[in-house]
């Protein structure tokens, strides 16, 4: 694996290259800090949350590749990417979960007036997400919006944009699902005058629809048998073939 380094200002974030994709080798804080000390220059630009799943998409899809590799960070969220980072030559590399960075700006969005919009899942999850959001972090909400389930027009498409531009917010959350967020993300940069972050699952973690795996789970990289045991229709074959995928790939190489 090749090993690269990036440097933003005054911050060098690591980066190390797992099946091709440039992990970002960071933490939690150092995250946090790249972002909020580059908010105002990462408007327009996007951050991928990567895992054993879309890691192996990319290894598959030149495409996907190119669009991960081209985020400002891809930011380790499954367990194992960290792990290959320490074992690299990275011991700082911790796991950065969408729904947990999500937690850390929301805490200090008021102190720092960071305003946010929701783009993606379902009218009704988007209801119980601002409620609860607002109760517990009283969070700014520039606004929120729900796709249909299908590819939109070009005219409501700018539509949108517009829309999520005229609200101004800091972040834009999209959740959409791997890899469709991400494409909607590379093709929306430049346009969309926010930091576009895909956080796939966290809208449903945040509305209650789904609850995250206890901490001891997480800890010991369990938290997908978690996720597997809530949906196992869905995602018992993606963790079979990824997982597989990923190990073999690994020691291959």
């Amino acid at each position: 694996m090749v090993c690269q380094e990036v440097k933003v200002k005054s911050l060098i974030i690591p980066k190390c290259d797992i099946l091709g994709v440039r992990i970002a080798a960071v933490n939690m804080k150092t995250a946090l800090r790249f972002i909020r000390g580059n908010l105002k220059s990462l408007r327009g630009k996007y951050i991928c949350i990567s895992n054993v799943h879309t890691t192996v998409m990319s290894y598959e899809d030149k495409t996907y590749r190119r669009i991960q590799n081209e985020a400002v960070l891809a930011l380790p969220d499954g367990k194992p990417l960290s792990v290959v980072c320490k074992k690299k030559g990275f011991p700082d590399a911790g796991r950065v979960t969408g729904p947990d960075l999500m937690g850390e700006i929301f805490k200090c969005s008021c102190k720092h007036g960071y305003t946010h919009y929701f783009y993606g899942s379902t009218p009704e999850t988007l209801e119980r997400l601002k409620e609860r959001l607002e109760a517990e972090y009283q969070l700014p909400i520039a606004g929120m919006y729900a796709p249909p389930f299908r590819e939109l027009t070009k005219e409501e498409d700018r539509q949108v944009v517009e829309q999520i531009n005229r609200a101004q917010p800091d972040f834009v959350w999209v959740g959409l699902g791997a890899p469709k967020q991400e494409r909607w993300m590379y093709g929306h940069r430049d346009k969309v005058q926010g930091l576009m972050i895909g956080v796939g699952a966290g809208f449903d973690y945040f509305a209650g629809n789904i609850k995250r795996a206890p901490l001891w789970m997480q800890k010991y990289s369990l938290e997908w048998l978690y996720r597997l045991l809530q949906d196992p229709r869905r995602l018992f074959k993606r963790y079979l073939v990824t997982n597989t995928k990923f190990l073999y790939w690994m020691i291959a190489k």
